[in-house]
């Protein structure tokens, strides 16, 4: 019987001790350590590792991280295609709008027991999603509103004039946020505070601003009360008939129109509902021409022409015509006509220009103001609503 120490199970155990192997050793050695006879030999082991497993290498390796430029292409108000690093300003303001200021929450019913032969499971309600804070941050410091003046915000929402809506504050008619307010010049927010006028509410989302150009009719007044039957505001009570269903949702505008035109005056007329638009247009400082079509009664000769030239006082104040024409005559309009271009834009200027120099205005319309002309295409009590292009033309910039 072969003895202990010189079985291959022996042989293999004296080898391990008296050698010093890795600690992983390949099957295939250990195996030819096992299988070796007892032979006085010495036995050549060929021990051999797998290489290391090579590491992934960086994507960016040693290069400098460069912050990413995303460009965008808008289209200006000039209608060409522009490149610019910051998203418009019109995307910013849908994303504002869009969300809410208590957005719902994730509402989890529960779900139906073993017993229950239903077997739906829980039901959740998607959220609206929240802008980041750079967004929330654009948007409040360029394009979110400041607060503004009660008696202002009382007038955008419709509620009355602006001359009105100071009275009903002093009234004691208007509560902000609960509490009584008689200022006018109180700062408020529509979107945030809560207010009431007679104890109804105003709307939180103000009308959108409308700018329309009307050719006024003989025999209508500029005037907003609600007193006058015959108001160049009434001309547009078809357009707010249907208001409701072009813009669901969308108080209604309140129009009133910028400066005035007589009751026999004629013509172009800017008709909106924004006050600081109003106000520009109708402020002496803006200086906008107006050209006036003036015909009169028997003939006009040089002296009339040099007399409406050199002016006349009107409210104290002496008005100098930019420029006088003596139109040529057509053969349906018999009598002579004039283009007078004013900038100054007193009560009835024009006609005491006319009535100075000895003649008789037989009618008088407005055709042009700044650099926009009523298009000759629009009918009497017709309005159409102006483009940005023909806003700047008027010397506005919103």
């Amino acid at each position: 019987m072969a003895s202990v120490a010189s079985s291959p199970i022996s042989f293999a155990a004296s080898f391990l001790r008296t050698k010093p192997v890795p600690r992983f050793l390949p099957i295939r050695t250990l195996r030819c350590a096992l299988s070796s006879s007892s032979s006085s030999e010495p036995i050549e082991f060929d021990i051999s590792f797998a290489p290391p497993k090579p590491t992934p290498s960086s994507p960016r390796g040693n290069a400098a991280f460069q912050q990413l430029f995303i460009p965008w292409i808008v289209r200006g108000e000039d209608g060409k295609l522009k490149v610019q690093s910051q998203p418009p300003a019109q995307l910013i303001h849908a994303l504002a709008d869009a969300t809410t200021q208590n957005p719902k929450k994730k509402v989890k019913k529960k779900k139906p027991q073993a017993s229950s032969s239903s077997s739906s499971s829980a039901v959740t309600t998607s959220s609206e999603p929240k802008l980041s804070k750079a967004a929330r941050r654009y948007y409040n410091e360029n394009i979110k509103e400041p607060p503004q003046r009660l008696s202002k915000v009382l007038a955008a929402a419709g509620v009355a004039s602006r001359r009105t809506s100071e009275e009903l504050i002093f009234d004691g008619k208007v509560t902000v946020n609960g509490s009584l307010c008689t200022t006018p010049q109180t700062r408020v927010d529509p979107t945030r505070d809560i207010i009431y006028v007679n104890g109804n509410r105003v709307p939180k989302k103000l009308p959108p601003k409308v700018y329309f150009a009307l050719n006024k009719p003989k025999g209508y007044i500029c005037s907003s009360g609600e007193k006058e039957t015959k108001s160049v505001v009434s001309l547009f009570d078809e357009f707010m008939a249907s208001w409701d269903k072009r813009n669901p949702g969308t108080p209604k505008p309140r129009l009133f129109t910028v400066g005035r035109l007589d009751v026999a005056t004629t013509g172009l007329i800017i008709v909106t509902n924004d006050g600081d638009f109003a106000q520009k247009l109708s402020h002496p400082s803006s200086s906008l021409p107006k050209e006036y079509i003036t015909t009169v009664a028997g003939d006009v000769h040089k002296r009339h022409l040099m007399a409406i030239s050199e002016g006349t006082v009107v409210e104290g104040v002496h008005c100098v015509p930019d420029s006088v024409e003596l139109m040529p005559k057509q053969h349906d309009i018999p009598r002579a006509r004039l283009r007078i271009v004013v900038h100054e834009g007193r009560n009835h200027e024009v006609r005491e220009l006319v009535k100075n120099a000895g003649l008789e205005v037989y009618s008088l319309k407005r055709v042009r103001i700044g650099g926009f002309r009523l298009p000759s295409d629009l009918g009497l009590g017709k309005h159409v609503e102006l483009k940005q292009s023909e806003l700047k033309a008027l010397g506005w910039k919103s």
